[in-house]
């Protein structure tokens, strides 16, 4: 039995910092347009850095915990921070246990409403840019707006609330694989 309720949007923090706090901004929002939200940390899933060797020490405990908790939430929000000008890699770490996991770990992305948002330190643009690649290359639908914050520039409650509205809007694709 779950040890979670599945909500509306789940928002997920790649970072335990100003991504986490953008991140509960989401989910406060969310509640405010009468959906249900939760945030997921990724900082806090039990995950060693996959490689293949690793498979053999068994499946992480957090790991199926993680994808029915994905699996269950139809639209997902993602705050990461630009790592090295890229995704940042408790990010990548948990897409890349999640790939092994199953016969079609692409069901989990495949036809699912993601909307994508950063707070970096840097520019931020990269990030946005290798999220949409990787979330498109996995079948998601990415809303066409993106959010991109950092200390000079925070982000607006109109911005959060306008993207939450686009992604609210998309449905699931019922995917015949």
């Amino acid at each position: 039995m779950s040890s979670f309720t599945p909500v509306d949007v789940l928002v997920i923090a790649a970072s335990n910092g100003e991504n986490l706090k953008l991140a509960e901004r989401f989910a406060d929002e969310t509640r405010k347009l009468g959906r249900s939200a939760a945030v997921l940390d990724l900082t806090l899933q039990d995950l060693p850095l996959y490689r293949p060797k690793a498979e053999k020490n068994g499946i992480p405990t957090d790991l199926a915990r993680l994808q029915e908790r994905l699996m269950a939430s139809p639209h997902w929000v993602i705050c990461a921070p630009e790592y090295n000008g890229s995704i940042p890699p408790v990010f990548s770490n948990a897409v890349a246990w999640l790939s092994v996991q199953g016969d079609d770990f692409r069901a989990l992305f495949n036809g699912r409403p993601i909307a994508i948002s950063t707070f970096s330190g840097g520019g931020g643009m990269e990030l946005l840019v290798s999220l949409r690649i990787q979330l498109s290359h996995l079948g998601a639908q990415v809303v066409g707006r993106q959010l991109l914050s950092n200390f000079a520039k925070p982000a607006k409650d109109e911005s959060i609330q306008d993207l939450l509205q686009r992604l609210l809007q998309m449905q699931p694709l019922e995917l015949n694989t």
